[in-house]
């Protein structure tokens, strides 16, 4: 038996007993006499005392360890003289009789502790080194709880897990697939599934009901912190309702998630906010409300193509005296509450921020309202001290404020300025991780109209059933189609979305024609659902919610990355497999497949 204990698991009440030990090196430290290591596991550490004066050979052999090797202990549990309140062990010590090593170390590439010394790349190339690290494992052990959570709650109402396949009919529309060539097919290819889409629609044709699993999807995409080439969905589908069934019980699966893993209950229903107002409001169909800076548009106009409010045409610029403003379709800003007092220089760097190739505003207004309730503004020279005065109360803005204003083409200036309410959040560090703000966003455009292309592609897929009230606008004005669609937001993150699906045949083939698929592209690429929708498809809806970005938020992280196990870089590399890789020439061969690669710069 390597060991009868864990490194987490002894307490003052187990003093006297002794005990075998088991793990890695975490530290070695002589003092006199007395050499201490503290030895790690999964479970924790526990502090090992080897004793110069009682065994000098035993003292030799410890005081040589190094970091990382592995090692076993048998030893007396005692009384710790100096406690260490930090860690569930601290109370005891273990006084040494015994060390055998196991395996040798040599000396690792970074600190394994919480805080290393090792830059991304370094852990990724390490990461069987990098899951050592306390922090690290504790999201492991997260991501496993928060899981088991799931399908506790899921089983509960009666889901069934289901597996579907992970090669698939690739259907080239939305973002890319990833393909697999077939050896016994020579010339066809497989996809690696985005979403078990159809195969889920398909369990509901079949009479299952009520389906979930915890798959792994794949999308060929350029990658951020929130995004991996492969990814882990909580996929979800269910017959016989409606969206209000589907927001109802996955709410409640956020509930539960919330208050067993991290003690927290939401009594009152989650919020919910129409798309239009999302980004009339905040330029964002996931928007953060832990912090208020809601739009106000001082100039703004419907839009004709997209789903839109009327009722937000508003225009209290007098005209002619700023051609910026004047050739704006959209003017609006953010009130950021007790900012009077920033500086030109802060000022300026705000500027630089909205100018950035990531953001793209063209420049920045300003309005201070100083504390002694006087005005200020980048525009003074061209409209009347009453007309700026206006413009702040209807920013609401009180002594001390300072008000930051955009211009330009509507949804494009409201995407800027959101990612200027979010700067300005963090610097005034509004956006606390320990804070959680869920809402559902829902009444999403059907479709979206592409400029470049002319025409309208579907907002989700080309499945999401169309709002009934709307339905008669399907062919007169697409744009203005809701969508029976929602998503839930928690502070400003997207964690899961999903929609009713249509289920009647010909309002299928109707949305595939107002989509500009041709009926034999349509059975070319969906044949199998559509053929399935003839033999009684009840109605159905599903959600998905991405498990990675639940357990990095429950974890309060920024990056999905430390929530799995062994994730890729930002080019989509496994540093540590080094993967993708070269194959040899007898695989390409084998599956009768020739290179042409183009050079890049």
């Amino acid at each position: 038996m390597y060991r009868t204990k864990t490194n987490g698991e002894l307490r003052l009440a187990n003093a006297g007993e002794q005990v075998t030990l088991a793990g890695w090196v975490q530290r070695v430290r002589k003092m006199g006499a007395l050499t201490f290591v503290d030895l790690r596991d999964r479970y924790g550490i526990t502090q090992i005392v080897f004793n110069e004066e009682k065994d000098a050979a035993l003292n030799e052999k410890a005081s040589r360890l190094g970091r990382e090797y592995v090692i076993q202990v048998v030893g007396t549990v005692s009384e710790r003289e100096s406690k260490n309140k930090n860690i569930p062990t601290g109370e005891i010590e273990i006084i040494a009789t015994e060390l055998n090593i196991i395996s040798s170390s040599e000396v690792p590439p970074f600190t394994i502790e919480d805080k290393s010394d090792g830059g991304d790349d370094l852990r990724m190339q390490y990461r069987y080194l990098d899951l050592r690290r306390p922090t690290v494992r504790r999201n492991l052990e997260l991501r496993h709880k928060l899981a088991f959570e799931t399908r506790r709650y899921l089983d509960a109402q009666d889901f069934l897990e289901i597996e579907t396949p992970f090669l698939i009919k690739s259907t080239p529309e939305g973002a890319r697939d990833f393909v697999v060539p077939s050896r016994m097919n020579p010339g066809q290819f497989y996809a690696l599934p985005q979403s078990p889409q159809q195969f889920k629609q398909l369990l509901m044709v079949a009479g299952m009901d009520r389906y979930f699993q915890i798959v792994k999807c794949f999308r060929d995409e350029d990658l951020r912190a929130d995004r991996q080439p492969e990814f882990t969905q909580i996929d979800c589908e269910m017959s016989f309702v409606d969206q209000e069934d589907v927001i109802q019980m996955f709410e409640g699966l956020m509930k539960h998630l919330f208050s067993t893993l991290k003690g927290k209950d939401f009594a009152e229903a989650f919020p919910r906010m129409k798309w239009v107002d999302a980004m009339n409001g905040y330029g964002s169909d996931k928007p953060d409300l832990r912090f208020g800076m809601k739009f106000t548009a001082l100039k703004s106009q419907a839009l004709e193509k997209e789903l839109d409010d009327p009722a937000d045409t508003v225009n209290v610029i007098p005209d002619g005296q700023f051609g910026v403003f004047d050739s704006a379709a959209w003017v609006g800003g953010i009130c950021a509450n007790g900012c009077a007092s920033y500086t030109r220089k802060q000022i300026d760097q705000l500027t630089d921020f909205v100018k950035r190739s990531q953001v793209g505003a063209k420049g920045l207004i300003w309005i201070r309202k100083n504390e002694d309730g006087s005005i200020k503004s980048s525009v003074d020279k061209f409209y009347s001290p009453e007309t700026v005065a206006a413009w702040c109360d209807r920013f609401g803005a009180g002594n001390g404020d300072l008000m930051l204003i955009l211009c330009g083409d509507k949804r494009k200036t409201q995407k800027q300025l959101s990612a200027l309410r979010l700067e300005v959040a963090d610097q005034l560090g509004l956006r606390n991780p320990s804070v959680f703000a869920p809402l559902w966003v829902i009444d999403f455009p059907l479709f979206e109209w592409d400029e470049e292309t002319q025409r309208y592609y579907a907002t989700h897929h080309p499945f999401t059933m169309p709002n009934p009230d709307d339905i008669p606008l399907l062919d007169s004005k697409p744009g203005s189609v809701r969508a029976w669609a929602y998503d839930c937001v928690i502070n400003g993150v997207e964690l899961g979305g999903g929609s009713v699906r249509i289920h009647d045949s010909q309002l299928q083939e109707r949305m595939f024609e107002l989509l500009g698929f041709t009926p034999e592209k349509a059975m070319a690429q969906f044949g199998c659902l559509i053929n399935a929708f003839k033999y009684g498809a009840p109605p159905h809806a599903g959600l998905a919610f991405g498990l990675d970005r639940v357990v990095s938020m429950f974890a309060e992280l920024d990056s999905i990355r430390d929530c799995i196990a062994f994730p890729k870089n930002n080019q989509g590399r496994d540093m540590m497999m080094d993967s993708p890789s070269p194959i040899d020439p007898a695989q390409l061969d084998e599956l009768q497949l020739k290179l042409d690669l183009k050079e890049t710069l």
